[in-house]
Parts: structure tokens; C-alpha cells; sequence
């Protein structure tokens, strides 16, 4: 039999680790909103007011997909649309006073219980953290 088959490789190891990490993460979560809801959230919050359709690449998702969340957004109060200055058919989407402060809340939880876990870690553990931040974000800038 070939068990080489059956050994983890390096990909399957990363992808496990980091599918590990951000259940843990969103298990922090306190809120209603999906990670999918935070996600657009964060992204509108990033590119200050942006169209659905920039939303919908920026998000990777379709246009239908974006619009169901954008409507679900809207009806809470997390984000507001308005009309585009210089392209009638457009709108703008922004985040909320409210939405604001319900994406922080989720970052401030999410990002204590991850301190509180890089504090048990050696300066040179987190050193390599640091270096792995570099290399994860380059693999998903360089996948655009």
C-alpha cells in the first residue's frame, strides 16, 4: 500500500492551519452578522464608498450575492447607499455610524483573544508570524 498518499503535504498542512485559526476566530464573533457581512463590511470600510459591482470583485462574488448582502446590511443600519455624483445609474455604498461600531466591536473581541494568544508565544515565534503575514498576504495580492 502507498501511504505517501495519505501524508500531509505542506499545502493541506497550511490550508488546515489556517482553516483552524479563523474558525477559532469567528467563534469570537457576538453579533448577527455572517463573516460574509463582516467581510463586505470591512471592505467598504477600505475603500471608503464604493459602487456593488466594485464591492463584487473586490469580494470575489457575484453581483447577485452582493446585492442580497447589501440588502440585508442595509435593512439593519450597518450601511447606507446613495447617489453616485457623477453616474446616475450608480449608487455609493458607506458604512454606517452604527455599522462602524459593530465592525469594530467584532475586530476589538477577535483581536484580543488572538493577543492573548501571541502573548504565550516566544519573541521568535512571533517573529515568524510577523515574516508569515508578509508571505500569506502576497499570496492572495499576487492571485489578482
Amino acid at each position: 500500500m502507498n501511504y505517501a498518499k495519505y501524508m500531509p503535504t505542506d499545502s493541506r498542512r497550511l490550508a488546515q492551519s489556517v482553516s483552524k485559526v479563523s474558525r477559532r476566530l469567528r467563534q469570537e464573533r457576538q453579533s448577527d452578522l455572517s463573516a460574509g457581512q463582516l467581510s463586505v463590511m470591512a471592505a467598504i470600510v477600505q475603500l471608503r464608498q464604493s459602487t456593488p459591482s466594485q464591492l463584487a470583485v473586490a469580494e470575489k462574488v457575484s453581483g447577485p450575492a452582493m446585492t442580497r448582502t447589501l440588502n440585508c446590511l442595509e435593512k439593519t443600519g450597518y450601511i447606507a447607499r446613495f447617489p453616485h455624483p457623477t453616474d446616475g445609474r450608480q449608487v455609493l455604498i458607506e458604512v454606517s455610524p452604527a455599522g462602524r461600531e459593530a465592525l469594530a466591536d467584532e475586530r476589538q473581541r477577535r483581536d484580543a483573544w488572538l493577543d492573548a494568544r501571541l502573548k504565550t508565544l516566544s519573541s521568535d515565534d512571533r517573529a515568524t508570524l510577523r515574516n508569515a503575514i508578509k508571505i500569506l498576504d502576497q499570496l492572495i495580492e499576487d492571485e489578482a
